[in-house]
């Protein structure tokens, strides 16, 4: 089984929230998405992105794909339908013009997850006391650390550390990062915008996640530490704990 908590806030120095997110689960599918773009197209851009794999979803469920290439190939069809979508309105209409959102997405069959991400919206398993992130940032700044010119300290403070690499919307293909891990009982997952994490620290998330509270709870107390740690930007959460049971779909 699993226990699921979710929370999202415009942060307190945001007019408006251009994160949104999904929970499908019936078929334990889970997303969010962090829009950018003047306006309201980044707000416009986020919704359109969740919606439009929960509507994939809803067509056609994942469950039938039988094996790990099927699913990925799934979810593959799913953000570009929807990419394709985003795309048209930001050229259709002038006030749409540069919008595009991250967007990171769960699925739960049994003991394994499966992870899809583009952009800087994450993925992490918690696991007795430590956070593990799982999805890679497509950010200007983690490909200058991954070549080795750059320390995950320096990125804090880079004057680019806010400049996404990928995003739905913003060209006309979209290529999507591929994860799978497997869980344990009372693992949690924590799917987020960069509003969590870049505000909180990794040992206060810990901290949070490890409390024994429900998911709900939990949900609550992140959100509510970004917003005390300043609450610089929006900030969206989705909390997933393994329990005992069948996860199966």
């Amino acid at each position: 089984m699993i226990q699921v908590g979710f929370k999202t806030s415009t942060g307190l120095l945001r007019d408006n929230n251009e994160d949104a997110f999904f929970v499908v689960p019936s078929d334990n599918v889970y997303i969010i998405a962090d829009g950018v773009g003047g306006n309201n197209a980044g707000e416009l851009a986020s919704r359109t992105a969740v919606t439009g794999v929960a509507q994939c979803v809803k067509d056609a469920p994942v469950a039938e794909c039988e094996t790990d290439e099927e699913i990925c190939d799934y979810f593959s069809r799913c953000l570009s339908r929807t990419n394709e979508e985003i795309f048209a309105l930001a050229d259709r209409y002038e006030e749409n013009r540069g919008m595009a959102t991250t967007i990171v997405i769960s699925y739960i069959r049994g003991r394994t997850a499966y992870f899809v991400n583009v952009g800087d919206s994450r993925a992490y398993v918690y696991r007795k006391g430590f956070l593990s992130q799982v999805t890679e940032d497509h950010t200007y700044v983690n490909t200058l650390i991954r070549k080795g010119e750059l320390s995950e300290e320096d990125a804090k403070s880079h004057t680019h550390r806010n400049v996404i690499t990928r995003a739905l919307g913003a060209e006309e293909q979209v290529e999507p990062d591929f994860f799978k891990t497997e869980l344990k009982e009372n693992d949690i997952i924590l799917l987020c915008t960069d509003g969590l994490y870049s505000d909180v620290k990794r040992e206060e998330i810990e901290e949070i996640l490890g409390s024994g509270e429900s998911m709900s709870d939990v949900s609550r107390a992140l959100i509510d530490k970004a917003n005390e740690c300043g609450g610089n930007d929006n900030i969206t959460v989705i909390v997933l704990k393994i329990t005992g049971g069948d996860n199966e779909q």
